[in-house]
């Protein structure tokens, strides 16, 4: 029997002052002004068609964690998010304790408002560093400087955020091993909770894609993660997801609920959903993409609906889960894909038998081969065509 798990919602702003190259994300470089009066009363109205239409008030589910991603939310100011935020409570349940998490650019005005973010009821801000290399960052098409990079970490330390985390990139075009240690250990050295460390990706529908620039070689690659890695963990972070490090304690509560296949709730331009119901469907969907749409009050904000069908569910769990380095409770499969275990079993024991799993009576674990092997490995709960 599926159990609805841990519901979250990710809320999207889809401004930045100017689009990075190698940004594949729902985001559009500011012309003018945000109208973001107009885009909060979307964005509440949005969330009112789902309440409605998913019935969520008839089976209240307390919200466990709030993301709010873009583009560049921190260019909306904390007035604006204080209403969002208060108007997300008024319809939605808390969990006590929730993390409530904002994306933020280093730059001066945005790091200035920190303190005022954090009144507003934001407990975690995200600062997109990516380099503490002024050149990398040109090139990253990134609008701040290193100094401005470090002076938000020292401000998020000194309002006493819960938790803040610091995003940087390795694998930069034309970036040598040292350079990649240089931008770890500066990191490191402002000792945030969170550090999220990955790798840059050339993604279709972006510059880097259409003006490939010069990558690290595999081998280089590979140095600099098993150097880096090593360092993070001398300096006392745990990795638990494939990018995501933190001290202990201070993970990422919302994205351990995506890799642990919970629901969420996604509300804003193009933002994806997924629900599960107790009577055994689980659905996807996404919302109007271009903000002009979304804008428009004569459309329905929902763009998409799709049940996920029972052949696809044993790969969506595992292409998630197996992103986590922490042992997978077995029971994890059934509350959540509603099959019960004897559905991918088979393909456990191939797996264990490659030395992708070891297995216990309780759980099922990825080993070091089997990241190595991911594509393999997932391919396998993939749904045989026919």
């Amino acid at each position: 029997m599926l159990i609805p798990p841990k519901l979250s919602l990710y809320i999207h702003i889809p401004w930045c002052v100017q689009k990075c190259p190698y940004c594949d994300f729902n985001s559009h470089a500011l012309k003018s002004g945000i109208p973001e009066q107009a885009y909060i009363d979307a964005l509440l109205e949005d969330l009112d068609q789902d309440i409605q239409r998913y019935k969520l008030s008839e089976a209240p589910r307390p919200l466990h964690s709030i993301f709010i991603g873009g583009g560049t939310p921190s260019l909306i100011s904390a007035g604006e998010i204080k209403r969002l935020l208060d108007g997300v409570k008024s319809r939605l349940a808390f969990q006590p304790g929730i993390e409530i998490t904002m994306e933020a650019n280093p730059g001066t005005i945005e790091a200035e408002r920190f303190a005022q973010y954090q009144q507003a009821g934001i407990t975690r801000i995200s600062v997109g560093v990516q380099s503490f290399d002024a050149e990398k960052l040109t090139r990253l098409g990134r609008i701040h400087g290193p100094d401005e990079a470090i002076r938000a970490a020292h401000l998020a330390h000194k309002i006493g955020l819960k938790s803040f985390n610091l995003d940087l990139m390795h694998g930069l075009p034309d970036q040598t091993l040292p350079q990649a240690m240089s931008d770890l250990e500066q990191a490191i050295a402002l000792n945030p909770p969170h550090l999220s460390w990955y790798q840059l990706t050339i993604e279709p529908n972006t510059l880097f894609y259409s003006q490939p620039p010069r990558l690290p070689d595999d081998d280089l690659l590979w140095d600099i993660f098993e150097q880096g890695h090593q360092k993070l963990t001398q300096a006392g972070y745990v990795q638990y997801e494939i990018s995501g490090y933190s001290k202990p304690g201070f993970q990422c509560q919302h994205n351990l609920n995506y890799w642990r296949f919970g629901d969420y709730l996604g509300i804003g331009c193009g933002a994806h959903g997924k629900l599960s119901f107790s009577d055994g469907r689980i659905i996807r969907t996404t919302k109007v993409k271009h903000p002009k749409g979304y804008l428009n009050l004569l459309k329905p904000y929902l763009d998409s609906e799709t049940e996920v069908p029972e052949t696809d569910r044993p790969f969506e769990f595992f292409m998630n889960r197996f992103r986590l380095i922490e042992p997978c409770p077995k029971q994890d499969f059934p509350a959540t894909t509603g099959l019960p275990l004897a559905t991918v079993q088979p393909t456990i024991e191939w797996a264990r038998q490659q030395g992708f799993l070891t297995e216990t009576e309780q759980t099922w674990q990825i080993t070091e081969r089997g990241k190595l092997f991911l594509n393999d490995l997932l391919a396998a709960f993939m749904p045989e065509e026919g």
